[in-house]
């Protein structure tokens, strides 16, 4: 029953509406993220560059790279290894074309729901910020109903996929290197994940710019390094991605993989090559910048998902096709032991080592960035119903990390995943009425 409703929920109905989102968002802005590349780079990533600028930190409030990482955190993760072997093996080297399609398209909708979110945040009752769908759903739509709603399936998929989840990885990672026990893996995590969400979204901003380009370095050099070892095969690679990508069997392989099997339905879902772009989490993770320049922040959420798809995973897509791009059909999609196969052929013991730290680094950063996240909604049915659900929802999130560390996560899974593609439906009906309210960056200026 959880299976078909699963295939259901992420069937292609699902992915034509992020699909259509994605364009209208496109249309709305011009071209923006595609025609402007260099205005939202320097407005962005570019800027870090620059001493002191748009970065600096604000007394009780985050700054915009400091929400940025907040957000990569959240959806760079396990996905961006494992997740891409998946979707080469279930959809074919074409696929990996069409999810920088939809990249494009999703970097558009990213910028939307970030900019309503800012322009419709609010403080909550413990004087933070509420930013997610729920807050342009109740006074930008004037849908309380399905605001509730949505409130009510992030904080469910925040139990699962935020912290069970990205517990369990952890911990099946500690026990295969390190031998540790799940109930030692358990009490550290918990521990840890306690210290810094109970710091407040300060906090958690802060780690996350301190964590993000700490494990990303770590991940990218060494697949840079797997890459210069194999770089005979590159241009090879890149040729199947568009040989493939533009044939009959591979647009069924495709577009269908990347937008309605199992490569969307396992990766959009679990957020495995997804950068959650129209899942609404943009707006709840960048609505904590504290200037709330609607335009500045909507072209950091275009980078999040610019570095997460277009060159996180293709980075991922040229390790694996590089490595083993004639054998993808002995796998049968195992997507874990392949990218653990080709990191062992480049680097030896050590890529394996490097990819159990990776998924490690990257998935408690996902626990840290889901709880930011799950927090908003509990403090906003918490406003809702008068009563305060921020301490019972930091206490129930942190049980859950405990019980991630030593159970099974396959029911788990199913259901976040459902979850997820729900708390999409409202997000995405909203972002479709309200496209009008949307205003696109003045083109000479970073903001």
């Amino acid at each position: 029953m959880i299976q078909k409703l699963h295939a259901f929920v992420w069937g292609p109905g699902m992915l034509a509406l992020f699909l259509f989102t994605g364009v209208l968002y496109t249309v709305r802005l011009r071209g923006f993220q595609i025609l402007r590349f260099s205005r939202w780079w320097n407005a962005t990533a570019g800027s870090l560059f620059k001493r002191n600028a748009g970065n600096e930190e604000r007394a009780g409030g985050i700054s915009h790279s400091q929400a940025a990482c907040t957000a990569l955190a959240a959806t760079i993760g396990t996905g961006n290894i494992a997740g891409v072997a998946t979707a080469i093996l279930a959809g074919g080297p074409g696929a990996i074309f069409w999810m920088w399609v939809s990249a494009f398209l999703g970097m558009a909708t990213a910028y939307g729901e970030t900019f309503l979110g800012i322009r419709y945040r609010k403080r909550g009752r413990e004087g933070n910020w509420i930013s997610g769908a729920m807050v342009y759903l109740e006074h930008g739509l004037h849908c309380r109903w399905a605001a509730a709603l949505y409130a009510v399936l992030c904080l469910t998929a925040s139990f699962g996929m935020g912290s069970m989840v990205q517990a369990n990885a952890i911990s099946e990672t500690f026990e295969l290197v390190f031998s540790t026990g799940h109930v030692f893996t358990g009490i550290l995590l918990t521990v840890l994940a306690g210290r810094i969400i109970a710091g407040g979204a300060k906090k958690i901003a802060y780690t996350a710019e301190k964590l993000v380009p700490v494990s990303a370095g770590i991940y990218m050099a060494a697949s840079l390094a797997v890459i210069i070892v194999f770089r005979d095969h590159l241009a090879g690679a890149f040729g199947m991605i568009f040989r493939d990508a533009f044939t009959i069997s591979g647009v069924s392989g495709g577009i269908l993989g990347v937008a309605a099997s199992r490569c969307v339905r396992y990766g959009v879902a679990r957020g495995v090559f997804s950068n959650e772009a129209g899942l609404g989490s943009m707006a709840a993770l960048n609505g904590g910048a504290d200037d709330g320049d609607p335009k500045l922040q909507g072209q950091w959420a275009m980078f999040e998902v610019f570095f997460d798809t277009i060159v996180s995973c293709t980075v991922t897509a040229a390790v694996i096709l590089c490595v083993a791009g004639g054998e993808l059909d002995t796998f049968r999609g195992n997507g874990a032991a392949l990218i653990n196969l080709c990191f062992l052929r480049g680097l030896g013991s050590l890529g394996g080592y490097t990819v159990s730290v990776c998924v490690s680094l990257f998935a408690f950063a996902t626990i840290v960035a889901w709880y930011y996240m799950g927090e908003q909604a509990a403090s906003y049915l918490g406003d809702m119903t008068g009563t305060d659900m921020t301490r019972a929802y930091l206490a129930g999130y942190l049980l859950c990390v405990f019980l991630g560390s030593i159970g099974s996560m396959e029911t788990v899974w199913e259901i976040s995943d459902i979850c997820n593609g729900l708390m999409a439906l409202p997000n995405l009906m909203a972002l479709n009425l309200l496209v009008g309210q949307t205003e696109r960056p003045c083109p000479g200026q970073g903001g």
